[in-house]
C-alpha cells in the first residue's frame, strides 16, 4: 500500500460519503411512494471506472455490497458515454431482487470514463402474479418485469419508449414514473458533486484516494481478522419452507480463519428450491461483506476492499447461489438474513464475546394492492416490519428495530392511511417476546392492518417455525405468528402465505424477539 496524508485521507473519505448521502437525500424527498420517501428503501454508492465501490451511503446492507456487480455487469454489456443512465434490475445480472431497480451513471472527465454514480430502490411493484412483486412464485418470469441492463437516457436524451415499456407492465405506473425519476435526480446530484471535488482537487488525486480508501479497508479488516484465531468453524439454521413445499431449507456454513484472511463455504447447504428464497450470489456476498464489515470497530467505509482477504464458495445451483430462472424475490429479503445468522454462529464459536445472539432473522416483508374507488385507481404497497434484536455480552437486545440485512425506517402510520384504504388497529411492542438471559433479548412487534376493500396480500416472512437462537446459555426469542382475522375468527397463516381480504379483515403480523445473551445468574 502507497503511503498517503491520513489527514487527507479521512477528508476524502468523509467527501465521499458526503456525496452518497446527499444523492440518498434527494432520493428521498423528491420520489412518490411511502416506501421510498417514508421507509427510506433505497441506497446510494460511488465507485471507479472498474465498478469497484470505494463509498457508499448508510443505507441498504443488502444493496450495498450487491451494487458493484450490477455496474460492473453494465460495463461488461454495454458502451458507456456522457450522458448515459443504465438501469437493470435483473439478479442474475448483479440484481438482488426485481422490485430493486438500480440506476447507474457514468462520470467522464477530459472524455475518459473516470467514475459512476449509482443509486438502487425497491418499487413498491414492478407487475408479476400479485400486487408488490414478492409472490409466492416458482419461477422469476412470475415475479416481475426483468431489465437487463439498459440505457434509460442516452447521451443526455430520455428514451421515452423504454419509460412507456415498464410502465405498461405494472399497476402503478405514475408513483413508478415518479420514483424512476427521482433516482435519476439523485444520480444527477451525485455527478454534480463529484465534478465539483474533482474541479478542487484535480482528478489524479481524487483517484488516488479512491484507491487508498480502498487498500486502507482492506488492510483494517486483515488486521480484525489476525484477532480470530484460526481454524473452522461450522454452524447451520434452516429456513421455515420456500412458500411452494412445506420442507425446511438448511443454510451452513464452514468458516476458515487462516491468519488475516477467511474462507465462507456454504458447501453444505440445501440446492436451490421451486419457491422464491433463492438467493444470488450478489446477495450471498452482501450478507458475507456486511457480517465482516460489523465486526470492524473502526470507522471505515463499506467499499470493494472488503472484498479482498475473503474467499466465498457458494456452490452453483444452491440456495445461496441459484441459477435462473429461479424465483428470488425472498432470498435478498429473507435468506440475506438467516447467511448472516449462521455465519455470526460461526464467529460465536471463534470469538463468543463480540457476537451477539441471533435477532428476529426476517424482514417481516407485507405486500398489498387492489383498486381504491375513493382514488378511482389501483393501489400496491409493500413494506417491512422490525422485530427485536439480539442481546450480546455487554447489553440487552434492542425493541423493534430493523436489524442487519434491512436498515429501512418504519412507516408511520399517518402516511399508510393516506396513501392506502387501510386502517392500522395497532401497532405496538410484542411484550416479553424477547429471549431471556444475563441480557434479554428485545422484544418483536405487533401490527394489526384492517382492510376497507378487497385487497390481495402476500406475507414473506421467517422464524413462524425456528425461533431465533441464544448464545452463552441465553434462551431463543419466541417465534413470529402470522394471524388472519375475519369475523372474529382467527386463521392461523404459513410464514409465506397468498390471501384475498374482505373489506372488514384484520391481518394481526407478530414479529419474532431476540435471542437471549447468557444464564441468568
Amino acid at each position: 500500500m502507497d503511503k498517503f496524508d491520513p489527514i487527507e485521507l479521512e477528508l476524502f473519505k468523509n467527501i465521499f460519503i458526503s456525496i452518497s448521502e446527499e444523492m440518498g437525500a434527494v432520493l428521498g424527498r423528491t420520489a412518490l411512494s411511502p416506501n421510498i420517501k417514508e421507509r427510506k428503501d433505497f441506497s446510494c454508492s460511488l465507485f471507479n471506472h472498474k465498478g469497484e465501490t470505494f463509498a457508499q451511503g448508510s443505507h441498504i446492507p443488502v444493496h450495498l455490497g450487491a451494487m458493484s456487480l450490477s455496474v460492473q455487469a453494465s460495463v461488461q454489456s454495454l458502451d458507456f458515454h456522457e450522458g448515459d443512465l443504465v438501469i437493470l434490475n435483473d439478479p442474475y445480472r448483479g440484481g438482488t431482487h426485481l422490485p430493486d431497480i438500480t440506476c447507474i451513471s457514468p462520470l467522464f472527465v477530459g472524455g475518459k470514463l473516470s467514475f459512476f454514480v449509482a443509486n438502487r430502490a425497491h418499487h413498491s411493484d414492478i407487475g408479476g402474479m400479485t400486487p408488490g412483486s414478492m409472490p409466492l412464485a416458482s419461477e422469476i418470469y412470475q415475479e416481475g418485469l426483468i431489465i437487463p441492463p439498459l440505457k434509460l437516457i442516452e447521451k443526455g436524451k430520455l428514451k421515452s419508449d423504454l419509460l412507456h415499456l415498464i410502465l405498461a407492465n405494472v399497476r402503478t405506473p405514475e408513483e413508478r414514473e415518479g420514483d424512476l425519476l427521482a433516482q435519476v435526480a439523485a444520480n444527477n446530484k451525485g455527478l454534480q458533486r463529484l465534478k465539483e471535488v474533482i474541479q478542487k482537487h484535480g482528478l489524479r488525486k481524487v483517484l488516488r484516494y479512491g484507491s487508498y480508501i480502498q487498500d486502507y479497508t482492506e488492510k483494517i479488516l486483515r488486521d480484525t481478522l489476525e484477532q480470530i484465531p484460526d481454524g473452522s468453524y461450522m454452524f447451520e439454521d434452516f429456513m421455515d419452507d420456500d412458500g411452494i413445499r412445506p420442507n425446511p431449507v438448511k443454510i451452513s456454513i464452514l468458516l476458515t480463519i487462516a491468519k488475516d484472511e477467511a474462507i465462507v463455504d456454504f458447501g453444505g447447504s440445501s440446492p436451490q428450491v421451486e419457491g422464491g428464497i433463492n438467493a444470488n450470489l450478489a446477495v450471498t456476498t452482501s450478507a458475507v461483506l456486511y457480517v465482516f464489515r460489523s465486526l470492524i470497530e473502526e470507522d471505515i467505509p463499506f467499499n470493494t476492499g472488503l472484498f479482498r482477504p475473503l474467499t466465498i464458495k457458494a456452490p452453483q445451483g444452491s440456495v445461496v447461489n441459484a441459477n435462473s430462472p429461479a424465483a428470488t424475490a425472498g432470498g435478498n429479503v429473507e435468506t440475506s438474513q438467516r447467511i448472516v445468522d449462521v455465519l455470526l454462529g460461526c464467529l460465536a464459536q471463534a470469538v463468543p464475546e463480540r457476537i451477539p445472539a441471533a435477532s428476529s432473522g426476517t424482514m417481516n416483508n407485507v405486500a398489498f394492492g387492489g383498486f381504491d374507488p375513493q382514488r378511482n385507481e389501483p393501489f400496491a404497497y409493500y413494506e417491512t416490519i422490525g422485530g427485536g434484536m439480539g442481546a450480546s455480552a455487554t447489553t440487552p437486545g434492542l425493541d423493534g428495530v430493523h436489524t442487519h440485512m434491512t436498515n429501512s425506517l418504519n412507516t408511520p402510520l399517518e402516511a399508510l392511511e393516506n396513501y392506502l384504504p387501510i386502517l392500522i388497529r395497532r401497532y405496538a411492542f410484542r411484550q416479553r417476546s424477547g429471549g431471556q438471559g444475563r441480557h434479554r433479548g428485545g422484544d418483536g412487534i405487533i401490527r394489526e392492518y384492517e382492510f376497507t376493500v378487497p385487497t390481495q396480500i402476500t406475507i414473506m416472512s421467517e422464524r413462524r417455525r425456528f425461533s431465533p437462537y441464544g448464545l452463552q446459555g441465553g434462551s431463543q426469542g419466541k417465534k413470529g405468528k402470522n394471524i388472519l382475522i375475519r369475523r372474529k375468527t382467527k386463521t392461523r397463516l404459513k410464514s409465506k402465505a397468498n390471501i384475498k381480504a374482505k373489506p372488514g379483515d384484520i391481518l394481526l403480523i407478530e414479529t419474532p424477539g431476540g435471542g437471549g445473551y447468557g444464564q441468568n445468574t
